[in-house]
């Protein structure tokens, strides 16, 4: 791709979306040099690195509530977006605005090394006002360095966080953590680990200890890691390198909360803690349904108690922050009954049944599901259709290239005979079929895929339906 006269917040999202078809992923030595072209960017804030398979966003914007609630100013980088790609970086509760990601991009964009050719020797081009045939210099193609899709999205943030000088800096890393571009900052006050899964096995490992291995890669000596007891394996992965680089690692697990009960669409629970004095137990609200919040907000409350050394922060903000804190897309109710859910893996899938299961409908429900292609689909579809808790199903295509054929789709719902569906060419279709047969007391679900969400968000934030 030839260096480009860019000059609008469109232009320069166009160019960020093409990145993918020229560009791969680069070795992190050639991250943290760039970083560093940039002005080491990342070494004037205090940086909480978060990784995980899933509840990495929840488990943000969590920290974030609470601090922002104890006073602080913070500055969250999360993927990925749902409508607006400027989802991905915001500062107390506010997305940048498009002046500010277009001046961050250009001031990387200008840093690269865009590399000037030769004059071709073979191709001579005649001057039309001295007659005199004369060299032509190509157009340079590449840069000697460019970033991948999400390393520029990052290097966006890191540029435009250090400006606005947050107390803190919360970072949600990509694809695993070792690798991933968020792991090439100097230094960290704080690493999380969320829940562990087999995802994205052809990247980070068929084992969830092999998983493990790669998330525990963003812990640093110096900084204390939170992470969640998903199981023994995963667990002594993190206690064996926490004892390698000579720091504390703190377990959070099912048995440092207790469930309450639901109440008006919100979650009454209480969370175990020592922070305020042994055998402390804080009540907690959550406005949501979706009882998997439960073990993100339990993991978010510690690390900022961990994060909290001098205690400052009080019981009040910390369930202030909890009980105010809004995460898109996680069983967000976006119309009267109508909720949509970012589960996209097998866990993610169970967690979202649980909550089906416990929310206390007792009407009937319809699941409007689309996939991508690199999940093991056919083992969410039996986990959707087995759990009886449906009564239809509306099975769609979305509109990224990633989805999975609705021929793909259509043979594996035909394998359940007693399986009502209806199958749709694009997501707006579906969504709009569901909500015109819908019967009296029908609640609608969406859940499968974050693009399936983002769309129907999209449909309903330009008013298509």
């Amino acid at each position: 791709m030839r260096k480009q006269q860019i000059d609008t917040f469109e232009e320069a999202e166009r160019y960020i979306n093409d990145t993918p078809r020229f560009t791969t992923k680069n070795t992190m030595e050639d991250t943290k040099a760039f970083l560093h072209r940039l002005g080491d960017p990342d070494r004037k804030m205090k940086i909480i690195h978060v990784a995980g398979t899933n509840g990495k966003g929840s488990v943000c914007a969590y920290m974030c509530s609470i601090l922002r609630a104890a006073g602080y100013h913070v500055a969250l980088f999360t993927s990925p977006h749902l409508v607006d790609i400027r989802e991905r970086f915001v500062v107390d509760g506010e997305m940048i605005s498009k002046e500010d990601f277009l001046r961050a991009f250009l001031y990387i964009y200008n840093m690269l090394d865009w590399e000037t050719p030769e004059p071709n020797q073979n191709i001579p081009e005649q001057n039309k006002e001295s007659k005199e045939l004369v060299r032509k210099v190509p157009e340079a193609e590449h840069p000697a360095y460019h970033p991948t899709y999400f390393e520029y999205l990052f290097f966006i943030a890191m540029v435009l966080f250090s400006e606005k000088a947050p107390d803190f800096c919360i970072l949600e890393t990509g694809l695993g953590g070792r690798l991933d571009a968020t792991n090439s900052v100097a230094g960290k006050e704080l690493a999380v680990i969320t829940h562990i899964s087999l995802d994205h096995v052809e990247y980070l490992g068929d084992t969830v200890e092999k998983i493990a291995g790669e998330k525990a890669g963003i812990m640093h000596s110096g900084a204390p890691v939170v992470y969640w007891d998903t199981c023994k394996e995963t667990s002594e992965v993190f206690e064996t390198k926490a004892a390698e680089l000579g720091i504390t690692a703190y377990p959070v697990s099912k048995n440092d909360y207790q469930f309450s009960n639901f109440k008006n669409k919100s979650i009454d629970f209480s969370l175990y803690t020592g922070y305020y004095g042994s055998g402390d137990l804080i009540p907690l609200t959550l406005h949501t349904i979706a009882a998997y919040q439960m073990e993100n907000a339990a993991l978010a409350v510690r690390a900022i108690q961990v994060l909290d050394k001098e205690k400052r922060i009080t019981e009040a903000q910390i369930k202030q922050g909890v009980e105010t804190c809004f995460w898109a897309g996680r069983m967000e109710e976006v119309l009267p009954e109508v909720y949509v859910d970012g589960a996209h893996n097998e866990d993610g899938i169970r967690a979202f049944l649980e909550t089906v299961q416990k929310d206390g409908h007792e009407g009937a429900r319809s699941l409007l599901f689309s996939v991508v292609k690199d999940k093991d689909y056919e083992q969410m579809a039996e986990e959707l259709v087995g759990s009886g808790l449906f009564d239809r199903f509306a099975i769609a295509h979305m509109q990224t290239g990633r989805a999975v054929a609705l021929s793909r789709l259509e043979q594996l719902f035909a394998k359940f005979p007693h399986c009502q569906y209806e199958l749709y060419d694009n997501v707006t279709a579906a969504f709009q079929g569901l909500l015109h047969s819908r019967k009296e007391g029908e609640r609608i679900y969406a859940a499968g895929s974050l693009y399936l969400v983002g769309e129907i968000k999209e449909l309903l934030e330009h008013d298509k339906l």
